[in-house]
């Protein structure tokens, strides 16, 4: 038998029938889905300390499950002291069985471990189906050791949908257990 992910087959054997009737849409097609997830890590200290891009890229890629990349200034800007092609963050995309690996892990491990955690933002959506939050400190997943960290540095987590609505997108991240702090909208 072949593995299939936790929340792919959760999507697969209840959320994609909950949001066919919620929604009523016509066709199985119709219905949104998650097509990736990025991650964001910028790292403007990095322009005085080079060491800080690739401690960045190695929890990124022990984060994400993924080799992340470093993701390098388009511009000079003189009152940042910033060249053009400087290192200056750190990024990786999941898709597929990573993707929902790195939800799961997300949802019901990183979340919770969270300080004074009372729901994510329910402000992050970007009117076409795409969810951004933030997350401050990067210690709150279990694979980083927290006694080998120099910096604590946040990052940005996208989820990008084929929703076509906020609305719709809001639905299928509730169905995937995200903890919004509005759960009455």
């Amino acid at each position: 038998m072949e593995y299939k992910p936790r929340l792919k087959q959760k999507y697969q054997e209840e959320i994609m029938p909950a949001l066919l009737k919620q929604f009523s849409y016509s066709s199985v097609m119709q219905v949104p889905r998650l097509m990736k997830i990025c991650l964001n890590q910028g790292l403007g200290d990095a322009i005085t300390d080079k060491k800080l891009i690739d401690t960045g890229v190695e929890e990124m890629t022990l984060i994400a499950g993924q080799k992340a990349v470093s993701v390098k200034s388009r511009k000079d800007i003189s009152n940042f002291k910033l060249r053009r092609g400087m290192p200056v963050g750190v990024r990786v995309t999941l898709r597929g069985n990573k993707m929902y690996e790195f939800l799961d892990r997300l949802i019901s491990v990183a979340i919770p471990r969270i300080r004074d955690f009372r729901g994510i933002n329910d402000k992050g959506f970007d009117g076409r189906g795409n969810y951004t939050f933030g997350i401050t400190e990067q210690i709150i997943f279990p694979e980083i050791d927290i006694d080998k960290i120099s910096k604590i540095n946040g990052m940005d987590i996208t989820l990008v949908t084929s929703a076509r609505t906020d609305q719709e997108c809001l639905a299928l991240l509730k169905e995937f257990g995200l903890p919004f702090k509005n759960q009455n909208r």
